[in-house]
C-alpha cells in the first residue's frame, strides 16, 4: 500500500533528523570543550547526514505524490493535507510524523544557531589574541602619560 511506503520513508527521515541532532550536539561539545582537533571530522559527519536527508527527502516527495494521487489529491500536497485526507489509522500516524518533524526541526535550528555562534565567538577571540601578538600594548606611567610597555616574552596557547 502507498501509505505504508510513505510512512516507511518518514520513519527513515525521522531517524536521520535525530542522527543530525546527535551530530550537532557532538559538534557543540567539541566547541565548548575547546577540543577543536576533531571539529573537522564532526563537521564532515554533519554534512554526510545532511546529504542522506536530502536523498530521503527525494523519496519522500515521490511517495507523497503517490499517496496524494491515491487519495484523490493533486501531487505536491503537504503532510498535513495528506493526513487530513488519509483514512484511520494512517491519518494519526501522519500527524504524529508531522509533529515529530516540527519538534526535531526546531531543536536542530536552535542547536545549529548555537554552534554557529560558538564558532564565530571562537574565531573572534582567536583573531584578537593573534592581533595582540603583533601590537605592543600601551600602559600609563606614573605621570598618567601613555608609555610603551616592553614585553620580554609572550605566552601563546598552542590550541589556537
Amino acid at each position: 500500500m502507498t501509505l505504508q511506503a510513505l510512512t516507511s520513508v518518514l520513519w527513515r527521515e525521522r531517524q536521520l533528523l535525530e542522527l543530525l541532532l546527535f551530530k550537532l550536539e557532538e559538534e557543540q561539545l567539541l566547541l565548548t570543550s575547546g577540543k577543536t582537533r576533531w571539529l573537522g571530522h564532526a563537521t564532515r559527519e554533519v554534512e554526510n547526514v545532511l546529504e542522506q536527508i536530502r536523498e530521503v527527502e527525494l523519496g519522500r516527495s515521490v511517495e507523497s505524490d503517490d499517496v496524494a494521487r491515491s487519495l484523490g489529491l493533486e501531487p505536491g500536497r503537504t503532510l498535513h493535507e495528506l493526513a487530513d485526507a488519509a483514512p484511520a489509522p494512517w491519518d494519526e500516524l501522519l500527524r504524529a510524523h508531522r509533529q515529530a518533524f516540527l519538534e526535531l526541526t526546531t531543536q536542530i535550528d536552535s542547536l545549529a544557531a548555537g554552534n554557529r555562534e560558538l564558532i564565530s565567538t571562537s574565531h573572534r577571540a582567536t583573531q584578537e589574541a593573534l592581533a595582540n601578538l603583533h601590537h605592543d600594548s600601551q600602559t600609563y606611567d606614573a605621570t598618567g602619560s601613555t608609555a610603551q610597555r616592553e614585553v620580554a616574552a609572550r605566552l601563546l596557547d598552542q590550541k589556537f
